[in-house]
Formats: C-alpha cells, sequence, structure tokens
C-alpha cells in the first residue's frame, strides 16, 4: 500500500512539473512582412485599416504580432531587396501591396504565403494559375476593372445620354511608364 501510494505521489509530481514546464513554454509570435512600392504616406489610411481589421481579430501590433514595414519608396527598383530582405527575417506571411511588391515577393519566395491585398489581373501578372485555381504560395484581392470597364462605361451612357466624350484618369501605384 505504502508502494502504490508513493508511486501516485511520484506520478502526480511529474505530471505537475510536465504541466508547469508545458504552461511556461514562450508562444511564437507571429510575424507578418508588409511590402509597398510607395512611401508610407501614400498609403497611410490603407496601413491604419489594415491595423484595425488584425486588431478586430485580436492582434495587437507589438503585444501578439510582429509586423515588418518595408516600402520602395516609390523606387520599384528597390522591392527586391527588400522583399529578399523580409524572407531572411523569416516571417510567417507576406502582405503587399500592388503587382510591383507581388512581383518582388514572388520572386524572392515561393514558401512562404504571400497575399495581395490588390491586383487588377493577377492572372495576366503570372501571379495565380487561375482565378478558381490559383495554385503555387499567392493569394488575396483581384479588382479585375478591365473586365467592368465596358459596362461601366455603358451605365454612364445610360445615365446621361448626351455624354459624348468621357476621359478616364488612373493612379498606378509605384513609378510611372509612359510610351510614346
Amino acid at each position: 500500500m505504502k508502494q502504490t501510494i508513493t508511486t501516485f505521489a511520484l506520478s502526480a509530481m511529474l505530471l505537475a512539473l510536465c504541466l508547469t514546464a508545458q504552461a511556461q513554454q514562450p508562444q511564437k509570435v507571429p510575424r507578418i512582412g508588409y511590402l509597398s512600392s510607395v512611401s508610407p504616406s501614400v498609403i497611410s489610411d490603407r496601413t491604419e485599416a489594415f491595423r484595425r481589421g488584425l486588431r478586430e481579430l485580436g492582434y495587437v501590433e507589438g503585444k501578439n504580432i510582429v509586423i515588418e514595414w518595408r516600402y520602395g519608396e516609390g523606387n520599384e527598383d528597390r522591392l527586391p531587396a527588400v522583399a529578399a530582405e523580409l524572407v531572411r527575417l523569416k516571417v510567417d506571411l507576406i502582405v503587399t501591396v500592388g503587382a510591383p511588391g507581388t512581383r518582388s515577393a514572388k520572386k524572392a519566395t515561393n514558401m512562404i504565403p504571400i497575399v495581395m491585398a490588390q491586383d487588377t489581373d493577377p492572372v495576366g501578372n503570372g501571379f495565380v494559375a487561375s482565378l478558381a485555381r490559383p495554385g503555387g504560395n499567392i493569394t488575396g484581392l483581384a479588382t479585375l476593372a478591365p473586365e467592368i470597364s465596358g459596362k461601366q462605361l455603358e451605365l454612364l451612357k445610360e445615365i446621361v445620354p448626351k455624354l459624348s466624350r468621357v476621359a478616364v484618369l488612373g493612379l498606378r501605384l509605384g513609378r510611372a511608364t509612359h510610351k510614346r
């Protein structure tokens, strides 16, 4: 009987020590790499929305998540080095803003998941195989503006029947390309 009690006491003590050791194991804090071709001031509203969305999901920067913010500052030539830096930092995920950042992240890694914040044509840009089955390590949002621009113009003509000329202005994040 004494041996049974001693065995039981030792087992309970070992179990308690194991549970205490497990409880003290530090949790891995997720690291997100954020890659944009422009300067932070240009997309400050987007980065704040990103932070707010993470907070709504229970992630607070500096507390239970780390975000590595990297910017090309308007110089797309910097993006490959910046993307490679995020890979060296072993981030768990890379969030990209715009096609130039996604392109650089794709060239830097095929292992780390990449989330595009937006892209007008991820299939045409070669980021994903198809919208239905993207494959690879890239996912995210596609605005697909080219597919709906004709319908938008048609609706505008219906609303303003006497419309004879339309000018379309757009903002492209990153460096401008002009062909003459």
